[in-house]
């Protein structure tokens, strides 16, 4: 809860302080930090506050702020007893829906990088769309750092290998197979532009049951697209390609497929992994 604490005034924390110094000094041994993985790692919690912590002073509400009283309560709910930290909300990553104004900033950026990269490719040198390939990476897995205190590691772990499994038949097959995908490929796209309506909406509607359906439809979508998208590289192959050329679809064929992995694994983490 201290990121309710940060909203304690300096007057409020030095009588804490105060009293503190007027108890009687006690001889405790420090215990062994016993904290598992992945908590014991502090990378992942600096990410975590990089994305959703906001410290400073309660910010002014109008409706309570014309009763003292009413001013103080809400000021001891939201800050010291840190209530919200039990009975707020919580976003997919464990954050209370009402913070995390970077969250946004990083989605929106990881999001605005796959369309610059995707509309820009054909003026973009090799090494530039390389470059940017992996900063939108690094954006996203930083992004994505969170789940760790959100789901068990174990199931983490079992999620993955099942997405890696799945993504590799799926796309062997979409290699492999003789059967023209151009027809479901247009199918999935609409079934793609649907999910994000959905999620748009259950962002206000906050549907538990809407966001088991997303998540469902989304492993078929992504599952889909994964045997699309390796076909479509496929095709768009060819031996008469200058280097640069050859390294501008490989880095479309490469996002294409990252893309497909991270939402396939993150819509089967949402239906079979374990929360902590």
């Amino acid at each position: 809860p201290y990121d309710y604490y940060t909203r304690a005034t300096d007057d409020d924390l030095k009588a804490i302080y105060a009293w503190l110094m007027t108890q009687p000094p006690v001889s405790q041994k420090p215990t062994a930090n016993e904290l598992s993985f992945p908590f014991n790692q502090r990378l992942l919690l600096a990410g975590w506050k990089l994305l959703f912590l906001e410290q400073g002073p309660l910010p002014p509400d109008p409706a309570t702020d014309k009763d003292e009283e009413l001013k103080r309560g809400r000021y001891l709910v939201e800050s010291l007893s840190h209530c919200g930290a039990c009975h707020s909300p919580r976003n997919a990553l464990g954050a209370a829906v009402f913070g995390g104004p970077l969250m946004l900033v990083l989605m929106l950026g990881t999001l605005g990088l796959v369309f610059f990269i995707s509309f820009r490719i054909q003026t973009l040198s090799f090494p530039t769309a390389f470059a940017l390939f992996f900063i939108y990476a690094g954006l996203l897995g930083v992004t994505l750092a969170p789940i760790f205190m959100v789901y068990t590691g174990a199931s983490i772990t079992r999620v993955f290998f099942i997405s890696a499994a799945s993504f590799g038949a799926l796309s062997l097959w979409g290699y492999t197979t003789q059967r023209d995908l151009t027809g479901m490929g247009t199918f999935l796209f609409m079934g793609l532009i649907g999910l994000v309506i959905a999620s748009l909406v259950n962002i206000f509607l906050k549907s538990s049951g809407l966001e088991f359906v997303i998540s469902a439809v989304g492993v078929l979508v992504f599952a889909g697209l994964t045997a699309w998208d390796t076909q479509k590289i496929k095709e768009m192959y060819s031996a008469m390609d200058d280097g640069t050329v050859a390294g501008r679809k490989a880095i479309m064929g490469a996002l294409s497929l990252y893309l497909d992995f991270i939402n396939l694994f993150l819509m089967l983490l949402r239906l079979a992994g374990d929360r902590r």
